[in-house]
């Protein structure tokens, strides 16, 4: 029965010319696993790390402008990207609230000829019982989204907001002003719908003089000649036979 071969560690030649049927492994770990640092043989072997070489002055000064420049450049691009967006979210606002304000008015223009009816049948005192409740329920809601009603008797006179159907001069009045209502105007977050159709009236001094002209006196029935009355003596006709011939 043979004995089985053992497994040393040698740490010196001489072992091997001892016991040459001894199997050696040899422990070439840098680090010891038992204490964790470093043997001195791996540290005497390790190779020292090329000290870098300082770049010279000028060589310093052209990389930090360089630098530098790209710094400044990259920042420019951030920025002008920075603006861009704030606009572009601006404008998409800006386009969101127009396309809103119109599709609002679309529908408050549509029912500007029901407010006209209920004005008309309110002035006529026809207004009254549930159809009085549904009129001002409306009347309300179009108020809380912005619909204003404007036009009354002594406004002054815009014409960016008004339209005159009739014009006149009064001297009770020092400007311009608007003395009847024929419609009503409406306006919707200061956007016009409708303007209101008046009628104007001016100071008395702003009237241009006009030179009426005379009538003529009528002529009198005395002052007209009377035709002349037919003359009894005058000479028959040619185509008329004489008397004589008559009796022949």
């Amino acid at each position: 029965m043979t004995e089985p071969a053992r497994t040393v560690r040698a740490q010196d030649p001489e072992d091997l010319e001892l016991d040459p049927t001894r199997v050696v492994i040899r422990d070439k770990r840098r680090i010891d696993p038992i204490s964790g640092e470093l043997r001195p043989d791996a540290a005497a072997a390790a190779p020292s790390a090329p000290s870098p070489t300082a770049p010279s002055a000028g060589e310093g000064a052209g990389q930090v402008g360089e630098l530098t420049g790209q710094l400044a450049e990259r920042t420019a691009d951030l920025q002008r990207l920075q603006a861009e967006y704030a606009n572009y979210r601006k404008r998409v606002e800006r386009d969101r609230l127009a396309v809103a304000d119109r599709a609002l008015a679309s529908v408050l223009l549509g029912l500007l000829p029901v407010l006209d009816d209920i004005g008309r049948a309110r002035a006529h005192g026809e207004l009254g019982g549930g159809f009085k409740s549904v009129a001002e329920a409306l009347e309300a809601t179009l108020v809380k989204l912005g619909l204003d009603r404007y036009g009354e008797p002594g406004d002054p006179f815009d014409p960016t907001i008004h339209e005159a159907l009739t014009h006149s001069y009064s001297a009770d009045v020092d400007t311009t002003i608007c003395v009847q209502i024929m419609q009503p105007g409406y306006r919707v977050n200061g956007r016009i719908l409708r303007p209101a159709l008046v009628g104007v009236a001016e100071p008395a001094e702003l009237a241009e003089p006009t030179e009426l002209a005379e009538p003529a006196e009528p002529t009198k029935a005395a002052d007209v000649p009377s035709p002349a009355p037919a003359d009894s003596t005058a000479a028959p006709a040619a185509d008329e036979p004489a008397s004589g011939g008559a009796a022949r």
